[in-house]
């Protein structure tokens, strides 16, 4: 079985978010794998330790997501494949062409991702991805079983679980919960830099400028106002309601 991984490096989960210019520095900033797609990476290794084959990392970005990449092989990945982004801003279209491509001309029976990126949380990558290749999709997925061409899987229906099954080929996003991502071990570590590591443009893909130029774009961005300290109302409840009324009609504003 040959499975696909889709991955993103983003900001470690436990940094602080500073903005300069619009946009969100990097200075001095730890990047990690996408903490969904480290699901998606495990459940991929799983799968093949089940049903033998490879599994493929593949991501959109810049030269120092190689680390990403580093890390899914040290975990058990086979080969790793990075599409460079040329310094330019992708949108989800961009990025979703890009892998489209690639996995396009591989034989992939499966190709894992994970629900969304915790950086910009737009869940929208594999669905156009799965579009772009004619194949099923199912998101958030918690449980994945694979028998016979087919694959049986449990999605986090919000609170509820929907089983679902489909054909192979087909593109499924990981959901915390379907597995507990293992750690990279020294041996894996050291494996890793003798796997393939492979880099990629656009034009190698056969894609042009104007087949990846972003259909959306990204006007301002901005920390949210801080918070106003309470306020205590006092008074009879008549008081109190009659204050609380003329607060929220000239400060607030929502009456």
């Amino acid at each position: 079985m040959n499975i696909c991984v889709i991955m993103k490096q983003t900001f470690d989960t436990e940094e602080k978010i500073r903005i300069e210019n619009g946009r969100v520095s990097e200075d001095g900033v730890k990047f990690i794998i996408n903490p969904y797609d480290e699901y998606a990476v495990e459940e991929a290794i799983l799968q093949k330790e089940k049903h033998g084959g490879t599994v493929t990392v593949v991501t959109v970005g810049p030269e120092r997501s190689t680390e990403a990449l580093r890390t899914a092989l040290a975990m058990g990945a086979d080969e790793a494949v990075l599409i460079s982004d040329e310094g330019k801003p992708l949108d989800e279209y961009a990025v979703s062409r890009l892998l489209a491509a690639y996995a396009g001309k591989r034989s992939f029976d499966l190709v894992l991702g994970g629900n969304f990126s915790v950086d910009n949380g737009a869940g929208q990558v594999a669905i156009r991805v799965a579009n772009l290749l004619g194949i099923p999709h199912v998101s958030s997925i918690v449980e994945l079983n694979i028998e016979n061409g087919k694959a049986s899987v449990s999605r986090d229906a919000e609170g509820d679980i929907e089983k679902i099954e489909v054909s192979l080929p087909a593109v499924f996003t990981a959901q915390q919960g379907l597995n507990e991502p293992r750690y990279p071990s020294l041996p894996g570590i050291m494996k890793a830099k003798k796997k393939p590591l492979t880099q990629l443009t656009a034009s190698d893909l056969g894609l042009s400028a104007d087949d990846i130029a972003p259909k959306t774009e990204q006007t301002s961005l901005f920390m949210p106002q801080a918070r106003k300290a309470g306020q205590m109302i006092s008074g009879s409840p008549a008081e109190q309601a009659a204050s609380l009324v003329q607060l929220l009609r000239n400060e607030a504003k929502v009456v």
